[in-house]
């Protein structure tokens, strides 16, 4: 009997550490992923993808015209971002969030969009655990929305003046933006947000991950993977909600989705935008694209459509 018992022990002991590493594992892989942080690098990365903006990026960036600056948050983290004032003195400011792995100059497409098309100036942060910001992981736009915040609040300085602002984010920044859309003291200058592919929570998310890419379900690791997070980087994954923020939110939105997004499902974005039952609402589905390439695939429509919902708010 006793030898019995103490087999069902190991077992359980053996499970116990099985769970508890692929729970470690996980979190290391999500939340410190290994990947390019360099300006040059991740400039010429994107002039790859977006040619037609390559000469305007690369003018910006050799004249100086884009400006770095930074901030110190609550928890002595230094956080840095890039600025673009408009040619003309403006009171419209583009707030525009990159996603995961990525970096500010990811963005120099929208940036360009809300630049000419809007006269807006340009406010490009850099997420925790991106190019010059510190951090020790991903905030997978939890920690995030609170340093968007806090970088809102700066805008009337680096631009002196109060602004009317829109905030724009792409997949993770998407989520980052739906997440800060629910904050009970959301700055007044934010008149609109703009938010493209991001996920309904990191729960969901990685739910969906661990199933197609480990054949894995979520229990019991993604549980594991919850307790870890939380002791590693001190924020709860399964707290971190787009949908739950969207359904307190009041800001007019835009939601935009590739119809042929499998990375964050299309089909994500239709709860998301049911969610929202306060204020004015958006949606538009870029067809057959894919995740976070509905401007590539439909530059044209994918301005218009930003316009004109922008210009009823701003």
């Amino acid at each position: 009997m006793r030898k019995v018992i103490a087999s069902l022990l190991t077992l359980v002991m053996v499970v116990a550490l099985l769970v508890l590493g692929g729970g470690y594992y996980l979190t290391e892989v999500a939340l410190r992923p290994r990947f390019e942080r360099g300006e040059e690098a991740c400039l010429a990365a994107w002039g790859e993808n977006y040619p037609a903006h390559k000469a305007w990026a690369d003018s910006l960036y050799r004249s100086d015209a884009l400006r770095e600056t930074t901030l110190r948050m609550a928890d002595d983290a230094q956080l840095a971002a890039y600025y673009l004032p408009a040619d003309t003195t403006s009171r419209r400011t583009a707030v525009i969030v990159h996603g995961y792995t990525d970096h500010p100059f990811g963005m120099l497409h929208i940036a360009r969009l809300y630049r000419e098309q809007l006269g807006c100036n340009i406010l490009l942060p850099t997420l925790r655990f991106h190019g010059k910001s510190d951090g020790t992981s991903m905030g997978m736009g939890w920690q995030d929305r609170l340093d968007v915040k806090r970088w809102i609040e700066e805008v009337p300085n680096l631009f002196d003046a109060e602004q009317q602002i829109v905030v724009h984010g792409l997949s993770m920044g998407g989520a980052t933006v739906m997440m800060l859309s629910g904050e009970a003291d959301l700055p007044a200058s934010v008149r609109c947000i703009v938010e493209d592919c991001g996920y309904t929570s990191v729960w969901e998310q990685f739910e969906k991950e661990l199933k197609e890419d480990y054949h894995l379900p979520s229990f019991p690791i993604l549980h594991a993977a919850r307790w870890i997070a939380q002791w590693r980087f001190g924020w709860d994954f399964q707290a971190a909600s787009a949908l739950e923020a969207v359904r307190r939110s009041s800001v007019p939105m835009l939601f935009i989705h590739g119809g042929a997004d499998h990375y964050v499902p299309t089909r994500m974005v239709h709860p998301l935008f049911e969610a929202k039952t306060v204020g004015e609402k958006q949606k538009w589905i870029a067809p057959d694209a894919g995740h976070a390439d509905a401007y590539m695939d439909h530059p044209e429509e994918y301005t218009q459509q930003v316009v004109t919902f922008c210009e009823k708010h701003l």
